[in-house]
């Protein structure tokens, strides 16, 4: 026997499917982070998912590449100095499978070359660490050519 009202429930259920679908819209901006220290990724991931992006996150390169959903993506976040390979590297094959969206470089190993590398791979930005959040976010906001 039920213990409630039938309006009580309806309301609770229309209540439920409204969070649920807002949790799941899929308008918001794909971004893929791949960061390989576990606390600035999170960090990122923190950050970005609370001024309204979607975070598909990595900690290696290859993982970011082989995932079907990064082609969905609309801006990427990489650090320099991966794991298994670098920012520059997996632009570069990502792009090759085709991928058109922003770019965005993070290092702290920054360097005139790592710079120009960075800028020919097709990197908007390049930020060095530590970094600070609100670089990251107008690096975010930079007009798309």
């Amino acid at each position: 026997m039920n213990q409630f009202p039938q309006g009580v429930l309806d309301s609770e259920s229309k209540a439920l499917s409204t969070v649920t679908s807002t949790m799941q819209d899929d308008s918001r901006p794909l971004v893929l982070l791949v960061e390989d220290e576990d606390g600035v990724r999170r960090s990122l991931q923190l950050l970005l998912a609370g001024k309204g992006y979607r975070v598909k996150a990595f900690s290696a390169a290859e993982a970011a590449i082989a995932d079907p959903a990064s082609r969905d993506a609309a801006i990427l976040i990489a650090d320099y100095r991966l794991r298994d390979s670098d920012g520059v590297r997996l632009l570069t094959a990502l792009r090759q499978r085709g991928w058109l969206g922003r770019a965005i470089l993070v290092t702290g190993f920054g360097s005139k070359e790592i710079d120009r590398a960075a800028h020919a791979a097709g990197f908007e930005a390049v930020i060095a660490k530590p970094m600070r959040h609100q670089d990251l976010l107008a690096a975010l906001r930079l007009p798309t050519a």
